[in-house]
């Protein structure tokens, strides 16, 4: 009977590779301590370690039988750990960098999102304040701030004096101010 603590790794790799059960066993026993080790002192954290040695040897197990080695089997082992190790920096800098990006983006949207959704209350509370003066100062207030006319346009599109389109505005700032509150006002009269 064979006792398969006494073989050389290159006897339990040629084992190995007919997928024996007791010759992986054996590899598992003889090198996962060490493998633990040299992950866990560069991870500097026991799960990750514990999962990259795992993923190696399940790596070795699944390959065992085409698994044609040019070096040790121990110098395939740590090189294997080491880029398993290489892959799970790569893909924490990845995850890290997304999680920034979508960091950024959730702080940028939301600032965005709130911006928009005020600017829409504030024009609909305006409009429905304009909404409320009396039919001729709200049309002479529209044609003077969304359609961009000037006083003499306003009058001769209205058929009225300057002097009564310079009042009717002064009147319907006056009055959206006071129902608006001044800072509103303002943003009314520069904006729309």
């Amino acid at each position: 009977m064979v006792t398969y603590d006494s073989l050389s790794d290159d006897e339990l790799l040629a084992l190995l590779r007919d997928r024996d059960h007791h010759a992986y066993a054996e590899i598992y026993k003889r090198y996962w301590n060490l493998l633990y080790r040299y992950s866990r002192k560069i991870l500097q954290n026991e799960e990750e370690a514990r999962d990259v040695i795992q993923d190696v040897f399940v790596m070795v197990w699944s390959k065992s039988g085409t698994l044609d080695l040019h070096t040790s089997l121990s110098s395939f082992l740590y090189a294997s750990v080491r880029n398993s190790m290489l892959k799970l920096f790569e893909r924490g800098k990845v995850k890290e960098k997304y999680m920034n990006s979508l960091e950024k983006f959730i702080d940028e949207g939301t600032n965005i999102t709130d911006h928009l959704i005020r600017n829409r209350e504030l024009a609909s509370h305006i409009e429905k304040e304009i909404a409320k003066l009396p039919a001729k100062m709200r049309e002479v207030f529209e044609l003077s701030r969304k359609v961009n006319l000037s006083h003499k346009e306003i009058a001769f599109r209205m058929d009225i004096s300057d002097k009564t389109v310079k009042k009717q505005m002064n009147n319907a700032i006056k009055i959206l101010r006071l129902r608006l509150g001044a800072l509103t006002a303002m943003l009314l009269f520069f904006h729309l």
